[in-house]
C-alpha cells in the first residue's frame, strides 16, 4: 500500500523532510486558505505541488486531496446551487489536470470530527484525543441548550453532565466550546454559542432522508466529471458515527455506505475507509465493512479507538484498540492484490496513519491535535510491520 502522510501546508509544524524520515512518500494535503465554494485554480494547485516537490531528494508527491470541502448550502439544499456545483467541478478538473486524482471529502453537517478533549493525559505523559459522552451532553444540553437534547441522553450520562456543568468554571466551558469547534484542522468556520445556534437553525426540519437526498444530488452532479477526468472520489465516514446536536449523520455504517455507493453506481464513487471513525460505533464491524466495499475503497485512514459503553471513546494505539487492525489490513492487501492481478495501473491503495498520540519531544510543540510527528511515525511503523508480515505469509504484493 502507498504510505502517505497528512500535511497542512507551510504552517504545519511537521516539515516535509520529516515525512520522508517517517518512511512515507505520498503527501495528503489541501488548500485550506481557499474559502468553501471557491475554485481551486491550476496556479494554486501547482504552487502546492511545487512546494511538495521542491526537494527532489525527498521523493514526495501530492497523492490525495483531503479535503475538497463541500459548501454547507449543498448539504442543506439551500437556494440555487448551480454556481457551487460548477465551482466544485472546475476544481476537480484542475486537480486532475495537475495529476492529483484522489479526493477525500465528507458530508458531515456543520462540524467535522468532534472531540471533547484534545490533550487527554496518557500514562508516561503523552496526550490523546478523547470523546467523553458526559462532556458532550453538558455542551449540548446546558451550554447550547438545544431543545429536546436532554431526552436523547441516557439518565446516568445526563446526571454526570449536569454535575460537570455545575462545577465547571467559565474557562472550562470556553475550553470545551473551543475543543468541539476545533473540527478538522484547516476547517474554515468556527462558531460561538449564538453563531452555532444560528447555523443549526438552517438545518431545522432536516432528517436523514433529506440529507441523503442532498448527498445523492451532489453525487449525480459531480461523479460524471470524476469519470470524465479520472478522479476517484472517496467519502469519509462521520466522526463519531452518530447524530450530534440533533443533526442527522448519513455516513455512519454499512447501510449508509451501501446507499452512497448505490446512489451513483460508478467506480469513481468510492469510500475513504477510516477505521477509527467507523470503529467508534459499536455497531460497526470494520473488517467486514471493508470486505463488502473493498472495490470502492480509494483511500484509507488507519487509526484505532477504545470504546466505552456510554458512547465515550479515546484514540488508542494503532494496534491496541477495539478495531481488529490485522484483519482489516488483511482485507486491504487482498483487495490490492486483486487490483494488481487485473492490471489496474492504480492498484496501490493509499493509506495514512491517523490521529497519533502526542509523544516525547512533540508534547507542547503546538502541532494540530492528533497530527504530531512521533505518534504518527509510531503508527506508520506498526502498520508497515503488519503489512510486510501479512504479505510474506500470504504471498501478497506490496510493490
Amino acid at each position: 500500500m502507498e504510505q502517505t502522510w497528512r500535511w497542512f501546508g507551510p504552517d504545519d509544524v511537521v516539515p516535509l523532510h520529516a515525512i520522508r524520515q517517517a518512511g512515507a512518500s505520498g503527501v495528503v494535503t489541501a488548500l485550506h486558505d481557499i474559502p468553501y465554494g471557491e475554485v481551486w485554480t491550476v496556479d494554486a494547485i501547482e504552487e502546492r505541488k511545487a512546494l511538495i516537490g521542491a526537494d527532489p531528494s525527498l521523493g514526495l508527491r501530492w497523492s490525495v486531496v483531503e479535503s475538497l470541502p463541500i459548501h454547507e448550502r449543498i448539504k442543506i439544499g439551500e437556494g440555487d446551487l448551480t454556481a457551487l456545483f460548477d465551482a466544485y467541478r472546475e476544481s476537480m478538473r484542475n486537480l486532475a489536470a495537475c495529476g492529483v486524482t484522489t479526493i477525500c471529502y465528507n458530508f458531515m453537517p456543520v462540524l467535522d470530527w468532534t472531540r471533547t478533549e484534545l490533550h487527554h493525559k496518557l500514562p508516561g505523559g503523552g496526550n490523546a484525543l478523547r470523546f467523553n459522552a458526559h462532556h458532550y451532553a453538558a455542551f449540548d444540553c446546558f451550554m447550547l441548550e438545544r431543545p429536546g437534547a436532554e431526552d436523547e441522553v441516557a439518565p446516568d450520562v445526563l446526571d454526570r453532565a449536569r454535575a460537570w456543568f455545575k462545577a465547571a468554571s467559565e474557562s472550562d466551558k470556553d475550553r470545551l466550546l473551543a475543543t468541539i469547534m476545533a473540527g478538522l484542522p484547516g476547517a474554515f468556520d468556527r462558531y460561538d454559542i449564538p453563531g452555532l445556534r444560528r447555523h443549526l437553525a438552517r438545518y431545522a426540519g432536516m432528517d436523514r432522508a433529506t440529507l441523503r437526498a442532498n448527498l445523492a444530488r451532489f453525487l449525480r452532479e459531480i461523479i460524471p466529471t470524476a469519470e470524465e477526468v479520472g478522479i476517484r472520489m472517496a467519502i469519509h465516514p462521520d466522526d463519531p458515527p452518530r447524530s450530534l446536536m440533533g443533526l442527522p449523520r448519513i455516513v455512519s455504517g454499512e447501510d449508509d455506505l451501501a446507499f452512497i455507493t448505490g446512489a451513483v453506481d460508478s467506480p469513481a464513487n468510492g469510500v475513504t475507509l477510516c477505521a477509527g471513525s467507523l470503529g467508534a460505533g459499536a455497531h460497526n464491524d470494520v473488517p467486514a465493512i471493508a470486505r463488502r466495499f473493498a472495490q470502492r475503497i480509494h483511500f484509507v485512514h488507519l487509526r484505532n479507538v477504545s470504546r466505552q459503553p456510554d458512547g465515550s471513546f479515546m484514540e488508542a494505539e494503532h494496534l491496541g484498540g477495539d478495531v481488529d487492525m490485522v484483519a482489516l489490513v488483511d482485507v486491504l492487501l487482498t483487495e490490492q492484490a486483486r487490483r494488481k492481478a487485473e492490471g489496474d495501473p492504480r492498484w496501490r491503495i493509499p493509506f495514512r496513519p491517523d490521529h497519533g498520540h502526542e509523544l516525547l519531544d512533540d508534547v507542547g510543540k503546538g502541532s494540530f491535535p492528533g497530527y504530531s510527528a512521533i505518534g504518527r511515525l509510531k503508527g506508520l511503523a506498526e502498520m508497515r510491520g503488519v503489512m510486510i508480515a501479512l504479505a510474506q505469509v500470504k504471498g501478497l504484493p506490496l510493490s
